[in-house]
């Protein structure tokens, strides 16, 4: 793995769009470190999320992908984590504010709400914008870790 190692992971609503983005961070040349779901039986999102959170936090990934049904509760899950910053996003406006507001290292995103091609943008956007930094932002950073 590399220092642009994306970790990517899903429950079984979001297998499929997991599936296409990895193919999509292949394709942008990145190393893609997947941590499941393998397939569409139903499996718990918390379980997920901590195994990208636990990606995170020992290095292994720099930046990851979660997706479920709706992004919402994978995020929250993986928001326990004092190390992840998950952010929900439903358009690339939101995944440009989410680095450089907020320093997000994790995308959230909802199978059941957005098709395959704005979540590749959303995608693209995310792993593309950086954090602005700046007092302002980076101080309200500093209080969420």
């Amino acid at each position: 793995m590399t220092a642009d190692t994306i970790a990517i992971a899903a429950d079984h609503a979001g297998y499929a769009l997991k599936q296409a983005l990895k193919e999509e961070l292949a394709r942008t040349g990145r190393d893609v470190l997947d941590l499941g779901t393998d397939g569409p039986q139903s499996v718990d999102y918390p379980d997920f999320a901590n195994r990208l959170a636990d990606a995170l936090q020992s290095g292994r990934a720099r930046r990851g992908v979660l997706v479920c049904g709706t992004g919402i509760g994978i995020a929250i899950a993986a928001n326990r984590h004092r190390h992840v910053r998950a952010a929900v996003c439903h358009d690339v406006s939101s995944a440009r504010l989410a680095r450089q507001h907020n320093d997000a290292n994790v995308l959230a995103l909802g199978a059941r709400l957005i098709g395959d091609e704005t979540a590749r943008d959303c995608l693209r956007v995310f792993l593309e914008t950086a954090f602005d930094g700046g007092e302002r932002h980076s101080r309200r950073v500093a209080k969420m870790g």
